[in-house]
Protein backbone atom coordinates (compact mmCIF):
# COMPACT_ATOMS: atom_id res chain seq x y z
CA UNK A 1 0.00 0.00 0.00
CA UNK A 2 1.10 3.57 -0.60
CA UNK A 3 0.75 5.54 2.65
CA UNK A 4 0.75 9.33 2.58
CA UNK A 5 1.55 11.88 5.26
CA UNK A 6 0.77 15.52 4.42
CA UNK A 7 1.96 18.50 6.44
CA UNK A 8 -0.56 19.68 9.04
CA UNK A 9 -2.09 23.04 8.13
CA UNK A 10 -4.28 23.86 11.13
CA UNK A 11 -3.26 27.06 12.94
CA UNK A 12 -0.05 26.49 14.94
CA UNK A 13 -0.22 22.72 14.49
CA UNK A 14 3.37 21.43 14.53
CA UNK A 15 2.77 17.72 15.04
CA UNK A 16 3.13 15.22 12.22
CA UNK A 17 1.13 12.08 11.48
CA UNK A 18 4.21 9.93 10.90
CA UNK A 19 7.63 10.34 12.50
CA UNK A 20 10.71 8.99 10.67
CA UNK A 21 10.65 6.05 13.10
CA UNK A 22 7.10 5.19 12.04
CA UNK A 23 8.06 5.49 8.38
CA UNK A 24 10.76 2.87 8.91
CA UNK A 25 8.17 0.47 10.31
CA UNK A 26 5.82 0.91 7.35
CA UNK A 27 8.70 0.45 4.90
CA UNK A 28 9.83 -2.67 6.77
CA UNK A 29 6.31 -4.05 6.23
CA UNK A 30 6.75 -3.57 2.49
CA UNK A 31 4.78 -0.36 2.05
CA UNK A 32 5.68 2.79 0.14
CA UNK A 33 5.50 6.02 2.16
CA UNK A 34 4.99 9.45 0.63
CA UNK A 35 5.69 12.44 2.90
CA UNK A 36 5.06 16.08 2.00
CA UNK A 37 8.17 18.21 2.11
CA UNK A 38 8.54 19.96 5.46
CA UNK A 39 5.92 17.79 7.17
CA UNK A 40 8.24 16.99 10.08
CA UNK A 41 9.78 20.43 10.52
CA UNK A 42 7.79 21.08 13.69
CA UNK A 43 9.44 18.14 15.46
CA UNK A 44 12.90 18.81 14.08
CA UNK A 45 12.75 16.06 11.42
CA UNK A 46 13.82 17.37 8.01
CA UNK A 47 13.24 15.76 4.61
CA UNK A 48 16.59 13.99 4.78
CA UNK A 49 15.53 12.22 7.97
CA UNK A 50 12.46 10.91 6.16
CA UNK A 51 14.48 9.89 3.11
CA UNK A 52 16.87 7.99 5.38
CA UNK A 53 13.85 6.20 6.86
CA UNK A 54 12.77 5.11 3.37
CA UNK A 55 10.14 7.71 2.46
CA UNK A 56 9.68 9.49 -0.84
CA UNK A 57 9.33 13.26 -0.48
CA UNK A 58 6.39 14.88 -2.27
CA UNK A 59 6.55 18.53 -3.31
CA UNK A 60 2.94 19.31 -2.43
CA UNK A 61 0.07 18.06 -0.30
CA UNK A 62 -1.90 17.59 -3.51
CA UNK A 63 0.64 14.97 -4.61
CA UNK A 64 0.25 13.13 -1.30
CA UNK A 65 -3.56 13.09 -1.46
CA UNK A 66 -3.65 12.14 -5.15
CA UNK A 67 -1.14 9.30 -5.01
CA UNK A 68 -1.81 7.65 -1.62
CA UNK A 69 -4.10 4.75 -0.75
CA UNK A 70 -4.13 5.77 2.93
CA UNK A 71 -3.67 9.22 4.46
CA UNK A 72 -2.21 9.43 7.98
CA UNK A 73 -2.68 12.76 9.74
CA UNK A 74 -2.97 14.29 13.19
CA UNK A 75 -5.85 16.77 13.02
CA UNK A 76 -9.14 16.62 11.16
CA UNK A 77 -8.87 17.51 7.46
CA UNK A 78 -9.48 21.16 6.68
CA UNK A 79 -11.87 22.20 3.86
CA UNK A 80 -9.16 22.33 1.20
CA UNK A 81 -8.03 18.87 2.31
CA UNK A 82 -11.32 16.98 2.49
CA UNK A 83 -12.12 17.93 -1.12
CA UNK A 84 -8.97 16.03 -2.13
CA UNK A 85 -10.09 12.78 -0.50
CA UNK A 86 -11.72 10.16 -2.67
CA UNK A 87 -13.75 6.98 -2.78
CA UNK A 88 -11.66 3.92 -1.84
CA UNK A 89 -9.10 5.94 0.13
CA UNK A 90 -8.52 5.43 3.87
CA UNK A 91 -8.20 8.43 6.18
CA UNK A 92 -6.61 7.71 9.57
CA UNK A 93 -6.56 10.68 11.95
CA UNK A 94 -8.42 12.55 14.70
CA UNK A 95 -11.83 13.63 13.39
CA UNK A 96 -14.09 14.87 16.26
CA UNK A 97 -17.11 14.90 13.96
CA UNK A 98 -19.93 15.38 16.49
CA UNK A 99 -19.53 19.19 16.77
CA UNK A 100 -18.42 19.62 13.14
CA UNK A 101 -21.28 19.17 10.63
CA UNK A 102 -19.39 20.80 7.75
CA UNK A 103 -16.45 18.42 7.96
CA UNK A 104 -18.88 15.53 8.24
CA UNK A 105 -20.66 16.60 5.04
CA UNK A 106 -17.33 16.93 3.28
CA UNK A 107 -16.16 13.46 4.27
CA UNK A 108 -19.52 11.88 3.40
CA UNK A 109 -19.40 13.47 -0.05
CA UNK A 110 -15.83 12.29 -0.67
CA UNK A 111 -16.63 8.58 -0.30
CA UNK A 112 -13.55 8.13 1.91
CA UNK A 113 -13.24 5.52 4.65
CA UNK A 114 -12.56 7.69 7.72
CA UNK A 115 -11.15 6.13 10.88
CA UNK A 116 -11.06 8.37 13.94
CA UNK A 117 -8.29 7.91 16.48
CA UNK A 118 -10.60 9.09 19.25
CA UNK A 119 -13.10 6.21 18.94
CA UNK A 120 -10.73 3.24 18.58
CA UNK A 121 -11.11 1.11 21.72
CA UNK A 122 -9.17 -1.52 23.68
CA UNK A 123 -9.90 -4.56 25.84
CA UNK A 124 -10.00 -2.46 29.01
CA UNK A 125 -12.72 -0.17 27.71
CA UNK A 126 -10.24 2.63 27.09
CA UNK A 127 -9.47 4.84 24.09
CA UNK A 128 -5.80 4.00 23.43
CA UNK A 129 -5.24 6.44 20.55
CA UNK A 130 -6.85 9.34 22.40
CA UNK A 131 -5.13 8.61 25.73
CA UNK A 132 -1.62 9.95 24.93
CA UNK A 133 -2.97 13.29 23.73
CA UNK A 134 -5.32 13.41 26.71
CA UNK A 135 -2.28 12.96 28.95
CA UNK A 136 -0.49 15.81 27.20
CA UNK A 137 -3.55 18.08 27.17
CA UNK A 138 -4.31 17.38 30.82
CA UNK A 139 -0.83 18.38 31.88
CA UNK A 140 -0.77 21.38 29.55
CA UNK A 141 -4.13 22.59 30.85
CA UNK A 142 -2.56 23.51 34.19
CA UNK A 143 0.30 25.37 32.50
CA UNK A 144 -2.23 27.22 30.36
CA UNK A 145 -4.48 27.97 33.32
CA UNK A 146 -1.59 29.18 35.46
CA UNK A 147 -0.39 31.48 32.67
CA UNK A 148 -3.88 32.90 31.98
CA UNK A 149 -4.31 33.48 35.72
CA UNK A 150 -1.43 36.00 35.74
CA UNK A 151 -2.59 39.60 36.03
CA UNK A 152 -0.81 40.75 32.89
CA UNK A 153 -2.83 38.15 30.96
CA UNK A 154 -6.16 39.26 32.38
CA UNK A 155 -6.31 36.84 35.28
CA UNK A 156 -6.74 37.34 39.03
CA UNK A 157 -3.02 37.44 39.70
CA UNK A 158 -2.87 34.26 41.79
CA UNK A 159 0.10 31.87 41.97
CA UNK A 160 -1.37 28.36 41.93
CA UNK A 161 1.16 26.97 44.38
CA UNK A 162 1.01 29.91 46.77
CA UNK A 163 3.97 30.69 49.04
CA UNK A 164 4.55 30.23 52.78
CA UNK A 165 1.97 32.33 54.60
CA UNK A 166 -0.30 32.70 51.53
CA UNK A 167 -2.93 30.14 50.52
CA UNK A 168 -2.45 28.35 47.19
CA UNK A 169 -4.79 28.78 44.25
CA UNK A 170 -7.81 26.51 43.94
CA UNK A 171 -8.19 24.24 40.90
CA UNK A 172 -11.45 22.43 40.09
CA UNK A 173 -11.24 19.58 37.58
CA UNK A 174 -14.50 18.52 35.92
CA UNK A 175 -14.08 14.87 34.96
CA UNK A 176 -11.87 12.19 36.43
CA UNK A 177 -10.74 10.45 33.24
CA UNK A 178 -7.31 10.58 31.63
CA UNK A 179 -7.34 14.36 31.13
CA UNK A 180 -8.63 15.01 34.64
CA UNK A 181 -6.13 12.66 36.25
CA UNK A 182 -3.15 14.30 34.56
CA UNK A 183 -4.44 17.82 35.17
CA UNK A 184 -4.83 16.99 38.87
CA UNK A 185 -1.32 15.50 38.99
CA UNK A 186 0.17 18.69 37.58
CA UNK A 187 -1.90 20.99 39.77
CA UNK A 188 -1.20 19.00 42.93
CA UNK A 189 2.49 18.90 42.00
CA UNK A 190 2.51 22.70 41.92
CA UNK A 191 0.96 22.77 45.37
CA UNK A 192 -2.52 23.94 44.35
CA UNK A 193 -5.69 23.06 46.26
CA UNK A 194 -7.32 20.55 43.88
CA UNK A 195 -10.83 19.11 43.67
CA UNK A 196 -11.93 16.53 41.08
CA UNK A 197 -15.65 16.21 40.26
CA UNK A 198 -16.97 13.07 38.59
CA UNK A 199 -20.24 11.14 38.50
CA UNK A 200 -18.64 7.70 38.92
CA UNK A 201 -18.25 6.66 42.55
CA UNK A 202 -15.84 3.81 41.65
CA UNK A 203 -13.66 6.27 39.73
CA UNK A 204 -13.69 8.73 42.64
CA UNK A 205 -12.58 5.93 44.96
CA UNK A 206 -9.79 5.07 42.54
CA UNK A 207 -8.66 8.69 42.33
CA UNK A 208 -8.70 8.98 46.11
CA UNK A 209 -6.40 5.96 46.29
CA UNK A 210 -4.10 7.32 43.56
CA UNK A 211 -3.64 10.67 45.27
CA UNK A 212 -3.64 9.41 48.85
CA UNK A 213 -5.71 12.33 50.09
CA UNK A 214 -3.67 15.04 48.32
CA UNK A 215 -6.74 16.06 46.28
CA UNK A 216 -10.41 16.33 47.16
CA UNK A 217 -13.08 14.35 45.29
CA UNK A 218 -16.76 15.22 44.92
CA UNK A 219 -19.69 13.50 43.27
CA UNK A 220 -21.08 15.56 40.41
CA UNK A 221 -24.31 17.41 41.20
CA UNK A 222 -25.47 20.88 40.22
CA UNK A 223 -24.78 22.04 43.78
CA UNK A 224 -21.28 20.57 43.80
CA UNK A 225 -20.49 22.11 40.39
CA UNK A 226 -21.63 25.53 41.52
CA UNK A 227 -19.80 25.44 44.85
CA UNK A 228 -16.52 24.28 43.35
CA UNK A 229 -16.61 26.53 40.30
CA UNK A 230 -17.58 29.59 42.33
CA UNK A 231 -14.63 29.10 44.69
CA UNK A 232 -12.08 28.12 42.01
CA UNK A 233 -9.30 30.18 40.49
CA UNK A 234 -8.96 27.72 37.58
CA UNK A 235 -11.60 25.28 36.29
CA UNK A 236 -10.47 22.50 33.94
CA UNK A 237 -13.14 21.06 31.65
CA UNK A 238 -12.13 17.42 31.18
CA UNK A 239 -15.37 15.57 30.45
CA UNK A 240 -15.68 13.06 27.61
CA UNK A 241 -18.45 11.01 26.06
CA UNK A 242 -16.63 8.98 23.36
CA UNK A 243 -17.50 10.30 19.90
CA UNK A 244 -20.34 12.51 21.17
CA UNK A 245 -20.62 16.22 21.83
CA UNK A 246 -19.46 17.20 25.32
CA UNK A 247 -22.17 18.08 27.86
CA UNK A 248 -22.40 21.76 28.88
CA UNK A 249 -21.60 21.60 32.61
CA UNK A 250 -20.92 25.29 33.23
CA UNK A 251 -23.68 27.63 32.02
CA UNK A 252 -23.47 31.30 31.09
CA UNK A 253 -25.51 32.07 34.20
CA UNK A 254 -22.92 30.37 36.43
CA UNK A 255 -20.19 32.76 35.30
CA UNK A 256 -21.75 35.54 37.36
CA UNK A 257 -20.99 33.55 40.52
CA UNK A 258 -17.34 32.96 39.64
CA UNK A 259 -14.41 35.10 40.74
CA UNK A 260 -13.49 37.92 38.36
CA UNK A 261 -10.28 36.99 36.61
CA UNK A 262 -10.71 33.27 37.23
CA UNK A 263 -9.93 30.95 34.31
CA UNK A 264 -11.85 28.27 32.43
CA UNK A 265 -9.69 25.82 30.43
CA UNK A 266 -11.89 23.75 28.10
CA UNK A 267 -9.95 20.64 27.14
CA UNK A 268 -13.19 19.19 25.71
CA UNK A 269 -13.37 21.89 23.03
CA UNK A 270 -12.58 19.37 20.25
CA UNK A 271 -15.93 17.77 21.08
CA UNK A 272 -17.76 21.08 21.26
CA UNK A 273 -16.68 22.14 24.75
CA UNK A 274 -18.17 21.59 28.20
CA UNK A 275 -18.75 25.27 29.02
CA UNK A 276 -21.74 27.00 27.46
CA UNK A 277 -19.64 30.06 26.62
CA UNK A 278 -16.80 28.11 24.95
CA UNK A 279 -15.76 28.53 21.36
CA UNK A 280 -12.60 27.20 19.79
CA UNK A 281 -9.47 29.37 19.86
CA UNK A 282 -5.94 28.95 18.52
CA UNK A 283 -2.45 29.10 19.94
CA UNK A 284 -2.09 32.46 18.16
CA UNK A 285 -5.00 33.94 20.13
CA UNK A 286 -5.76 31.44 22.91
CA UNK A 287 -7.99 33.33 25.36
CA UNK A 288 -11.02 35.59 25.54
CA UNK A 289 -13.14 36.99 28.35
CA UNK A 290 -16.84 36.54 29.09
CA UNK A 291 -18.44 38.21 32.13
CA UNK A 292 -15.03 38.74 33.72
CA UNK A 293 -13.97 35.09 33.36
CA UNK A 294 -11.00 34.18 31.14
CA UNK A 295 -11.64 31.32 28.68
CA UNK A 296 -8.81 29.20 27.22
CA UNK A 297 -10.27 26.99 24.47
CA UNK A 298 -7.42 26.00 22.14
CA UNK A 299 -8.60 23.10 20.01
CA UNK A 300 -5.19 21.52 19.46
CA UNK A 301 -3.44 22.00 22.79
CA UNK A 302 -0.84 19.21 22.30
CA UNK A 303 0.34 21.03 19.17
CA UNK A 304 2.18 23.42 21.49
CA UNK A 305 4.62 20.65 22.45
CA UNK A 306 4.94 18.77 19.15
CA UNK A 307 8.12 16.84 19.88
CA UNK A 308 6.58 15.19 22.93
CA UNK A 309 3.08 14.81 21.52
CA UNK A 310 3.96 13.62 18.01
CA UNK A 311 6.13 10.81 19.33
CA UNK A 312 3.53 9.87 21.96
CA UNK A 313 0.82 9.83 19.29
CA UNK A 314 2.87 7.73 16.87
CA UNK A 315 3.64 5.23 19.62
CA UNK A 316 -0.11 4.69 19.98
CA UNK A 317 -1.29 4.85 16.36
CA UNK A 318 1.45 2.81 14.67
CA UNK A 319 0.07 -0.63 15.57
CA UNK A 320 -3.35 -0.02 14.04
CA UNK A 321 -1.92 1.94 11.12
CA UNK A 322 0.21 -1.04 10.15
CA UNK A 323 -2.85 -3.30 10.36
CA UNK A 324 -4.68 -1.02 7.92
CA UNK A 325 -1.71 -0.85 5.56
CA UNK A 326 -1.13 -4.62 5.71
CA UNK A 327 -4.76 -5.74 5.35
CA UNK A 328 -6.74 -2.79 4.02
CA UNK A 329 -10.41 -2.85 5.01
CA UNK A 330 -10.05 -6.45 6.16
CA UNK A 331 -8.28 -5.02 9.24
CA UNK A 332 -11.59 -3.45 10.24
CA UNK A 333 -13.39 -6.75 9.81
CA UNK A 334 -10.81 -8.67 11.83
CA UNK A 335 -10.39 -6.27 14.76
CA UNK A 336 -13.53 -4.94 16.47
CA UNK A 337 -11.53 -2.35 18.41
CA UNK A 338 -10.21 -0.83 15.19
CA UNK A 339 -13.69 -1.15 13.67
CA UNK A 340 -15.00 1.04 16.50
CA UNK A 341 -12.81 3.77 15.03
CA UNK A 342 -14.69 3.67 11.73
CA UNK A 343 -16.81 6.84 11.61
CA UNK A 344 -17.58 7.17 7.89
CA UNK A 345 -17.50 4.67 5.02
CA UNK A 346 -18.64 5.32 1.45
CA UNK A 347 -21.02 8.12 2.34
CA UNK A 348 -22.48 6.51 5.48
CA UNK A 349 -22.10 7.37 9.17
CA UNK A 350 -20.93 4.29 11.05
CA UNK A 351 -20.57 5.70 14.57
CA UNK A 352 -23.71 5.93 16.71
CA UNK A 353 -22.63 8.90 18.84
CA UNK A 354 -21.74 10.95 15.74
CA UNK A 355 -24.99 10.02 13.98
CA UNK A 356 -27.10 10.97 16.99
CA UNK A 357 -25.25 14.25 17.52
CA UNK A 358 -25.71 15.35 13.90
CA UNK A 359 -29.09 13.81 13.09
CA UNK A 360 -27.94 11.18 10.61
CA UNK A 361 -29.02 7.59 10.23
CA UNK A 362 -26.35 5.28 11.61
CA UNK A 363 -25.33 2.21 9.61
CA UNK A 364 -23.62 -0.69 11.40
CA UNK A 365 -19.95 -0.92 10.39
CA UNK A 366 -20.19 -4.64 9.66
CA UNK A 367 -23.06 -3.99 7.26
CA UNK A 368 -21.23 -1.40 5.15
CA UNK A 369 -17.97 -3.34 5.17
CA UNK A 370 -19.75 -6.46 3.95
CA UNK A 371 -21.48 -4.58 1.14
Amino acid sequence: MRVGCPKEIKNHEYRVGMTPGSVREYVAHGHEVLVETGAGAGIGADDNAYRAAGATIAKTAADVFAKSDMIVKVKEPQPNEWVQLRDGQILYTYLHLAPDPEQTKGLLASGVTAIAYETVTDDRGGLPLLAPMSEVAGRLSIQAGATALQKANGGRGVLLGGVPGVLPGKVTVLGGGVVGLHAAKMAAGLGADVTIIDRSIPRLRQLDDIFGGRVHTRYSTVEALEEECFSADVVIGAVLIPGAAAPKLVTREMLSGMKKGSVLVDVAIDQGGCFETSHATTHADPTYEVDGVIHYCVANMPGAVPVTSAHALNNATLHYGLQLADKGLKALVDDHHLRNGLNIHKGKITNRAVAEALGYEMVEPKAVLAA
